[in-house]
């Protein structure tokens, strides 16, 4: 792959990211439930993904093996988050993040949603680019470091949907009304789902990595996506959330459990 073909890649990745978050916006539009931009987002990402393995943007011959493992990270992750996260949203009447931003747009809410969606568009770019990295990556057959990615990326997988189906059983429960889930893996990381879905990111790299100087490009996925998660819209809005509607109980959640990374109560 060349500079030309490398930039030719990017645009087409945005262009694709940015259409898909124009259809969340369309959706948002018509059902006025923000929960629906997150669904399209995994979705569009997932798409970008398949397409990119099934036509790598280089004249090399892409490992057919690697080019499965890479289409099967894509389709799995995007039906495991894309399906809960559409669950979740037919049980909502908004998702409380994006409503209070709604909130203080007023009026010019449509097209200040619309701007957003878009700038979620071109942050995405690392996510879908890893995926078409990893899966046009030259290097012949499957290495140990395949079979790696291949570890981390069922443990993120499993352990999310481990943390997603804790959190719904302990929301259903009438008795837990009220109250701040910190059993099973919430016990360990206030938000083990955010930490898991960190965690798979990390696959793509490892499998872009080697034998082309481009694959290290992989690594602004893992980056971004803690960048995402961490410090703009994972954890600080879901927290200000907690706090405004639980109180001194999430307080005290904080003060013994690790925001992020997964350790012992203190």
């Amino acid at each position: 792959m060349n500079l030309a073909d490398f930039i030719l890649t990017i645009a087409c990745v945005a262009a694709a990211m940015c259409a898909g978050m124009t259809f969340a916006w369309m959706c948002w539009r018509a059902t006025r439930n923000s929960g629906w931009i997150d669904t399209v987002w995994t979705f569009s990402i997932g798409i970008v993904g398949l397409v990119g393995d099934a036509v790598p943007p280089t004249g090399l011959a892409a490992s057919g093996s690697r080019r499965a493992v890479v289409a099967a990270f894509a389709l799995a992750w995007a039906l495991r988050l894309g399906l809960h996260i559409a669950r979740r949203t037919r049980g909502i009447t908004d998702d409380p993040r994006y409503a209070r931003m709604l909130s203080g747009w007023g009026a010019d809410a449509s097209r200040q949603m619309f701007f957003m969606v878009q700038k979620q568009a071109l942050v995405s770019i690392p996510f879908g680019l890893a995926m078409v990295l990893a899966a046009a990556n030259p290097e012949p057959g499957l290495r140990p470091q395949d079979w790696l990615a291949v570890l981390i990326f069922a443990i993120a997988v499993v352990g999310e949907a481990v943390a997603d189906t804790q959190l719904r059983r302990f929301s259903t429960d009438p008795a837990n009304r009220g109250k701040v889930c910190d059993v099973g893996l919430w016990s360990w990381s206030r938000h083990p789902n955010y930490f898991f879905e960190w965690l798979g990111w990390l696959a793509y790299p490892l499998l872009a990595i080697g034998g082309w100087e481009w694959g290290w490009l992989a690594l602004a996925a893992p980056a971004c996506m803690y960048w995402l998660l961490v410090h703009v819209s994972g954890v600080p809005p879901l927290e200000m959330h907690m706090v405004a509607t639980r109180g001194d109980a999430y307080r005290a959640y904080q003060a013994r459990t690790n925001a992020f990374f997964p350790a012992p109560p203190r």
